[in-house]
């Protein structure tokens, strides 16, 4: 199997030959992959190091010991068969916009919640430089993927922190079960140790390699939509671990609740003859709705569902 897709951003703007030939990796990770490994990202290095040391520090200090109550209480500890309706994780959100909740969430220290509020702010420009680097492989106009996710008060978008503590039974309880991700553009900050993301790639489950200071990005259910199926959203899983923490900062660029999605017009011209199929038109509220009772399911009845 060829390698996983790791691409070096870092002269993206110094001349039109490697601009092409970057753009050139990221049309093919899209096309064939879903998931591509970004470095040299233009996100402070020192930023992510502390984003890390603190996200583990309060997973320590504050959930830690609470996992640890809530999955012996469930008898998880000791299970013998495997487990279909659960995940080996413990999670908080963070909703950066429309409006922000960083102020609300429990337990923050001042120190994590001012540097997880300038990661949010850096990981929005680089999502949104990145949509447009898709516009521009696509022949979409400059900023078209960001208009279409717009709505009325600017898109969805939030931080879902996780760690996947050591598990005594890693082939009975999966650290998150296999699902495509409902929304736009996902950005990922991974444990750099500790590995365990993977990715269905023709039938065969594909480790996503733990890199320090790199961003992983993945295409959302809507991404799949908008392009029509040329790029697709990739299923994609957390394998439990016995040894070690794996620590994951997922954040999610996803259209306002109320944009309406649909394929982008040119690209069903452009590929009328390639292609009868083609994708429903909705409200993203509305396919959230039905995303968050079908999640661990296939994608494919959701469009189809859409359509109706």
């Amino acid at each position: 199997m060829e390698n996983f897709p790791v691409i070096n951003l870092e002269n993206i703007n110094n001349n039109v030959e490697e601009r092409k030939a970057i753009l050139e990796k990221i049309e093919d990770a899209c096309k064939n992959w879903g998931f591509f490994e970004l470095v040299n990202h233009g996100i402070p290095l020192e930023l992510l190091d502390t984003v890390e040391r603190l996200t583990k520090e309060h997973y320590r200090k504050c959930m830690e010991q609470r996992f640890k109550e809530v999955m012996a209480s469930k008898g998880l500890g000791d299970v013998q068969t495997e487990v279909k309706d659960m995940d080996w994780e413990t999670t908080f959100f963070l909703r950066h916009l429309p409006d922000s909740n960083i102020s609300e969430i429990p337990d923050l220290s001042e120190e994590y919640r001012k540097a997880m509020k300038e990661f949010a702010q850096k990981l929005e420009k680089l999502a949104e430089e990145l949509l447009d680097l898709l516009c521009e492989n696509l022949g979409l106009e400059k900023g078209y993927l960001k208009k279409a996710f717009y709505g009325s008060k600017g898109p969805n978008f939030g931080t879902k922190v996780a760690n996947y503590p050591p598990c005594p039974k890693p082939e009975l309880v999966k650290g998150l079960r296999a699902h495509t991700d409902a929304g736009g553009i996902i950005l990922l900050l991974q444990d750099d140790k500790v590995s365990g993301l993977q990715l269905l790639k023709d039938g065969q489950w594909v480790d996503v390699p733990p890199m320090r200071h790199s961003i992983v990005v993945n295409l959302g259910d809507q991404i799949e939509v908008i392009t029509n199926g040329k790029y697709k959203s990739v299923e994609h899983r957390v394998i439990a671990q016995t040894n070690g923490t794996r620590m994951s900062i997922a954040s999610f660029y996803n259209p306002a609740n109320d944009a309406v999605i649909y394929p982008a017009p040119t690209l069903l011209e452009t590929r009328a003859e390639e292609t009868e199929q083609v994708y429903p038109k909705f409200v993203f509220e509305d396919y959230m709705r039905l995303y968050a009772a079908l999640k661990f399911q296939a994608k494919e009845p959701r469009f189809q569902a859409m359509k109706a």
